[in-house]
């Protein structure tokens, strides 16, 4: 790697799991940067000691970071410094703490130069081998609500391969609640990738949510291609849909974002037929 540029940021991307994974261009950058600003710096430092320079200033940057860390990463960048900024794993910014940052730096006129490396979506998406075109990532999906509902609509609406993340703790609901929506939908859970227990689980959504089994580790959630059937849904059928959904304690609101999506009718009509499906208190 050439000498570091004064007043740039680097965008380092770090082992998802499996240390031997960080490129020589990413140790070279670490070891000649000026500071290296972390998600997590007890990480950071076990990394840096790892490569046997633990003596390098680091500095707490994750999700909580604020306009005054940014205002302070920014004044050392004018100063002529460099920085590095690294996460917990993979590469920042991508679904991880740092796109504030790498955006004011950019808009400040600073370089970003970013030093690619592990991605736990690529690793994933080339493990589950359900495509060999276009993707989709969502990142983590919302825990709860219409924001969430929403968002479960637009991943069945998608008919490239989706990528999700997802904590271990919540994956059982988000496959049952996938499976209600496109119980056929091949799927792969990606867990503990690049590392000692990798695993890559296949089978259709519904095989999967049915899985009595404890999942452990990080987890990357691949969705393969779907087209929505072209059949005529049934206004009986519809409803059967909207019992089933409402019956799960979805708001009416939410009910109707779900059956829309699964249908393939107007969620203003859908909407309609849920309200008078709604039990009366």
């Amino acid at each position: 790697m050439s000498p570091p540029r004064p007043g740039a940021l680097y965008l380092v991307a770090t082992p998802i799991g499996n240390l031997d994974d960080l490129s020589r261009r990413a140790e070279a950058c670490l070891r000649s940067v000026d500071r290296v600003l972390a998600e997590d710096t007890r990480r950071a430092r076990a990394l840096l000691s790892h490569l046997a320079i633990g003596k390098k200033p680091v500095e707490r940057f994750d999700a909580h970071a604020g306009t005054r860390a940014i205002r302070q990463a920014l004044e050392a960048l004018a100063r002529g410094e460099t920085l590095a900024l690294v996460t917990d794993a993979g590469t920042p910014s991508v679904s991880d703490p740092g796109s504030a940052l790498a955006r004011a730096a950019a808009e400040a006129g600073f370089q970003v130069i970013p030093i690619p490396g592990p991605s736990a979506v690529l690793a994933a998406v080339a493990g589950a081998a359900l495509g060999d075109g276009a993707f989709r990532f969502f990142g983590f999906l919302p825990r709860e609500g219409t924001e969430r509902a929403e968002a479960l609509a637009r991943v069945v609406q998608t008919p490239e391969v989706v990528v999700l993340f997802e904590s271990p703790h919540r994956l059982g609901a988000t496959l049952v609640e996938l499976a209600a929506l496109q119980p056929g939908r091949p799927a792969v859970v990606a867990r503990e990738l690049t590392k000692l227990h990798e695993e890559f689980v296949r089978g259709s959504l519904e095989q999967l949510a049915t899985l009595e089994r404890s999942w452990l580790g990080e987890i990357v959630l691949v969705l393969g291609p779907h087209q929505q059937p072209a059949r005529e849904i049934s206004d009986e059928e519809l409803d059967r849909w909207i019992d089933e959904v409402l019956g799960r304690g979805a708001s009416p609101r939410d009910a109707a974002q779900q059956v829309a999506a699964r249908s393939g009718r107007p969620r203003r009509e859908v909407y309609a037929r849920v309200l008078t499906r709604c039990p009366r208190g």
